[in-house]
C-alpha cells in the first residue's frame, strides 16, 4: 500500500531479478514489516519506560528512533514514488502523518501510526503470499525424479530433463511427473489432487494420464506428450495466477472510488487546516487535519475485493473448478438459474447401443454395418457407439454430408442411405418401436435405403449416478435448474425425471438453446453447463459458461469462464456456493470500508478523536477486512470430492523468471502468451517451455490508482479476459455432444 500504484516495491534476488510473488516468507514472524514493527513497539516501550524513569530527554529519542523504523516499511517507497512519478497514495498520506505528528511532539503517536500501518502491511503481505503459496503446492505434486526407458535400460531424471516422445515408467504408488499417453499395462489412476474426485479411473494402453496422478495398480508405460513446465498441472496453476488478478465489477467498484479518495482526502485535510486556523487556534486545527489524513485514507478498501479474489480463486481450484478471474467469480456468485446440457453433463458420455429394431428382410447386423459406414469416419460418442456395436472391418461410406440438427447421408456401393433423428426421416412402420424405445430414455436413429427406413438404432447414455444429488444441491442452493437438449422429448424427460429436473426443453438446435436462456432467465443471472461444440452459442450467451470435464482439454479450461476438472456434477454446486460465499465476503468489506472512512472523518474533524485512536481503529479495520476476505480462502468440499493438498513441498518443475522487465513499480508485467499446447513441437535448442510467474494482485487502487486507468506512466492495458467472450470466438473447440443424429456435428465445424 505505501507505492502509488502497486504497493510495497517486488523483492529482488542478488542478481536483480525480481521474486516470485510465492517465493515469499512461509512464516508471519519473517515478514519484513513486522519484524520491524516489532522492533519498533519494543523501543516506544523502552522509550516509555525510560520517560517515566526521569530520564525525558534520552526517552523522547528512543521514541523517535521507534518512529523511524516503523516508517521505512513505507516512508522511502512514498517518496521515491511521490518524487519518481509525481503521484501520491496512502503512504504519502501516512508519511504526512507521522513527520507532522513528529513535527507537533506527538512522537509517541507517530511511532503508533507506523507501527500499527506496518503490522496492517505484512499481514496483508503474508496473506496473499499464503494463498499463492496454497496454490504453487499443487506444484509439488510433481516427484523430484522420473523414470524413462531408453534402449531397454531404466535411468532416473529430473522432470525437467523429459523430453517429448520419452518412454516413462510409472510404478505402483508412484506420480506422474507430466503428462502423457499409456503405452503399455493397465492400471487405476488417482486424479483427487487435479479434478477433485476421489474415486479412482481405471486406465489402459491409449489413455490419457497428467502430471500430479498417483499409479493405483500396476506398473505401466507412458509415452511423454508435454514437459514437465508445460505439463496440464503447470498450466492450471499458471491460468489460475493470471485469472486473479482480473478484476471484477466489485473491484472495480473499489478502484473508482479509491481513485479520487486520496486527492480529496488531502483537499480535505487542507481544507480542515485553513478553514479551522481562521475559526481558532491554526496548530489545534493543523493536528486535526492531520487526524483527518489518516481517518480517510482507503486501506482497507483498496484491499478489501482483491485479496478475496486471491483466496477464492485459489481455493476453487484445489477443489476441481477453475474460475477465470474476479468477473467470473462475482458473476457466479450472483447465479439464480443453471441450464444443464443432457450428454456428456448430465450423463456419463459413453453411450452403447441397446437396441436395433429392422424392418422385415433386414437383418440387424447389416443395418448396424451400413449405419457404421456413414459413420466410419465420425469420433462423435453416438457414432462411437454404433460402430462399436457394429464390430470391426467397416467399409466407409461415400460423399457423407452432415445436415446440421438433422444428421447424414452418403452413398455405399452405390446405394443411397440417410441416418438421422425421426422427423427428418419419417418412421413409417416402425414408428411403434421407437416411440417404445424413446419412452425408456433411448435416443433412436434412424437408417434409410432409397427413401425407405430399414431400421431404427436406440443408443442410450446413462444418467450420472451423482447427477440427482448436484440437483438437489443446486435447489438447496435457491437456484432453478433446467434440461436443455437437441434430443427427443420422451427420452429427455426420461431422464430428466431420473436426475429431478422438472424443466424440460427439448429437440433444440444449437441456436435454439441461446436463443431460449433469457426466457428461462427472466431477468436474473444463468449459467449453462456443457461441453460440446454446440453448446457453444448457448455458452456464450449465458452470464456464465461452465465448461464440463475439461481436464486436458486445452481450449476448454483456457477459454471458459468456469472449467470444472472433473466428470462428477456435484462440483458444481461446491463452486456455486464457493463463490455466492466469496461474494458476500466482498460486499462485506466494502461495507465495512466505506463505513470506516464514513464513521471516522467526521470524528477526527471535530477532535472527538485523536490521532492514536484513529491510527488503532483504522489499522483495526483493515486487519479485519484482512481477516475475513481470507476466509474465502476456506471451501466446503462435499462427500465424495477431496481438495488438492494445501501443503507447501519442494517444487520440482523450473519456473523460470518472466520475461518482462518491471520498470516502474506502477506498471504490471505484460500479460503472458497463452500457453503452448500439449502436444506442440519441441521448443528451440536453448530454450526451454516455462510456466511464467504472476507478480503480486492488482495492487494499483491500494494507493489511489487503477492499474487501467490514471496510470500516466504505464501503456493504457487491455485486459481481454474481463470482456465478455463474442459468440464467434469463445467456445468454438468443445467437444462434441452426443445428442440426436449420430455424426451430425462432428462433419461439419459450427457456424455463427
Amino acid at each position: 500500500m505505501s507505492d502509488a500504484c502497486c504497493g510495497p516495491a517486488p523483492t529482488s534476488n542478488t542478481d536483480g531479478a525480481v521474486a516470485e510473488p510465492d517465493h515469499g516468507p512461509e512464516r508471519w514472524w519473517q515478514v519484513r514489516e513486522l519484524q520491524l514493527a516489532a522492533a519498533a513497539a519494543v523501543l516506544l516501550g523502552a522509550g516509555w519506560l525510560i520517560g517515566r524513569s526521569g530520564a525525558d530527554t534520552i526517552g523522547t529519542a528512543v521514541e523517535l528512533l521507534a518512529a523511524v523504523v516503523a516508517g521505512t516499511t513505507f516512508v522511502p517507497g512514498a517518496l521515491r514514488n511521490l518524487l519518481r512519478h509525481r503521484r501520491i497514495g496512502v503512504g504519502t498520506l501516512m508519511t504526512i502523518a507521522a513527520i507532522g505528528a513528529v513535527a507537533l511532539g506527538q512522537i509517541p503517536e507517530a511511532a503508533m501510526l507506523g507501527i500499527l500501518f506496518s503490522i496492517a502491511e505484512g499481514l496483508e503481505h503474508y496473506a496473499v503470499t499464503r494463498t499463492r503459496r496454497g496454490l504453487r503446492a499443487l506444484l509439488s505434486l510433481v516427484p523430484p525424479t522420473a523414470t524413462i526407458l531408453r534402449d531397454g535400460t531404466e535411468f532416473s531424471v529430473a522432470p525437467d530433463e523429459l523430453a517429448l516422445g520419452d518412454l516413462l515408467l510409472l510404478r505402483p504408488g508412484e506420480r506422474a511427473a507430466t503428462d502423457g499417453i499409456i503405452r503399455s499395462g493397465r492400471t487405476s489412476l488417482d486424479l483427487s489432487a487435479i479434478t477433485g474426485e476421489s474415486v479412482p479411473v481405471e486406465a489402459g494402453p491409449g489413455d490419457e494420464l497428467h502430471a500430479g496422478t498417483i499409479n493405483g495398480g500396476g506398473a505401466i508405460e507412458v509415452q511423454v506428450t508435454a514437459r514437465a513446465a508445460d505439463s496440464s498441472l503447470a498450466r492450471i496453476v499458471h491460468i489460475v495466477e493470471e485469472a486473479q488478478d482480473r478484476k471484477g465489477a466489485g473491484q472495480r467498484l473499489a478502484d473508482t472510488i479509491a481513485r479520487p479518495l486520496v486527492p480529496a482526502i488531502m483537499i480535505l485535510a487542507a481544507l480542515v487546516a485553513g478553514l479551522g486556523a481562521l475559526l481558532g487556534d491554526p496548530m489545534l486545527w493543523i493536528e486535526r487535519a492531520l487526524v483527518v489524513l489518516v481517518a480517510a485514507s482507503p486501506c482497507a478498501l483498496a484491499i478489501a475485493v482483491p485479496l478475496t479474489v486471491v483466496a477464492a480463486i485459489g481455493a476453487s481450484s484445489r477443489h476441481g473448478a477453475l474460475i477465470k478471474g474476479g468477473a467470473a467469480l462475482e458473476e457466479l456468485g450472483r447465479i439464480r438459474v443453471v441450464a444443464l446440457d443432457k450428454t456428456g453433463t448430465l450423463t456419463r458420455n459413453t453411450p452403447q447401443v441397446i437396441a436395433t429394431v429392422t424392418v422385415p428382410g433386414v437383418n440387424e447386423p447389416a443395418a448396424l454395418a451400413a449405419a457404421a459406414a456413414l459413420e466410419a469416419r465420425s469420433e462423435h460418442p453416438l457414432a462411437q457407439a454404433i460402430l462399436t456395436a457394429a464390430g470391426p472391418d467397416i467399409t466407409p461410406a461415400d460423399d457423407v454430408t452432415a445436415v446440421p440438427g438433422h444428421g447424414l447421408h452418403g452413398t455405399l456401393a452405390g446405394i443411397g442411405l440417410r441416418l438421422g433423428k425421426p422427423g427428418w426421416i419419417n418412421p413409417g412402420p416402425l414408428a411403434d418401436p421407437v416411440a417404445r424405445l424413446q419412452g425408456e430414455g433411448a435416443t433412436v436413429v434412424l437408417l434409410e435405403q432409397h427413401a425407405t427406413v430399414i431400421a431404427a438404432i436406440a443408443v442410450r447414455d446413462e444418467l450420472r449416478p451423482e447427477a440427482p444429488e448436484a440437483i438437489h444441491r443446486l435447489r438447496g442452493l435457491g437456484i432453478d435448474v433446467a434440461m436443455l437438449t437437441g434430443d427427443n422429448d420422451r427420452t429427455a424427460h426420461s431422464l430428466a425425471a431420473e436426475a429431478g429436473i422438472t424443466t424440460v426443453h427439448a429437440e433444440l438446435l444449437p441456436e435454439d438453446k441461446a436463443t431460449l436462456l433469457p426466457t428461462l432467465a427472466r431477468g436474473r443471472r444463468i449459467a449453462m453447463v456443457g461441453d460440446g461444440i454446440n453448446d457453444a452459442p448457448a455458452l456464450a450467451t449465458a452470464n456464465i459458461g461452465i465448461a464440463m470435464g475439461a481436464m486436458g482439454t486445452d481450449v476448454a479450461i483456457e477459454t471458459a469462464d468456469v472449467a470444472l476438472m472433473g466428470e462428477d456434477l456435484r462440483h458444481l454446486p461446491q463452486v456455486l456456493a464457493h463463490a455466492r460465499r466469496a461474494r458476500t465476503i466482498m460486499l462485506q468489506n466494502i461495507g465495512l470500508s466505506l463505513a470506516i472512512i464514513g464513521i471516522l472523518i467526521p470524528l477526527a474533524a471535530t477532535g472527538v478523536l485523536g490521532l492514536a485512536t484513529v491510527v488503532f481503529i483504522h489499522e483495526l479495520a483493515e486487519v479485519l477486512v484482512i481477516g475475513n476476505a481470507i476466509r474465502a480462502a476456506r471451501a466446503t468440499t462435499l462427500p465424495g470430492l477431496t481438495a488438492a493438498p494445501t501443503t507447501t513441498g519442494a517444487v520440482h518443475v523450473s519456473v523460470a523468471a518472466s520475461d518482462h522487465v518491471l520498470g516502474d513499480p506502477c506498471c504490471p508485467p505484460a500479460a503472458a502468451a497463452a500457453p503452448a499446447q500439449r502436444t506442440a513441437p519441441a521448443a528451440p535448442a536453448g530454450r526451454t517451455p516455462t510456466l511464467l510467474p504472476l507478480t503480486m494482485p492488482n495492487s494499483a487502487a491500494r494507493d489511489g490508482q487503477s492499474a487501467d486507468d490514471g496510470c500516466d506512466c504505464c501503456p493504457s492495458p487491455v485486459d481481454a479476459a474481463d470482456q465478455p467472450s463474442s459468440a464467434t470466438g469463445r467456445r468454438t473447440d468443445r467437444k462434441p455432444d452426443i445428442e440426436a443424429p449420430s455424426g451430425l456435428r462432428s462433419h461439419t465445424p459450427r457456424q455463427q
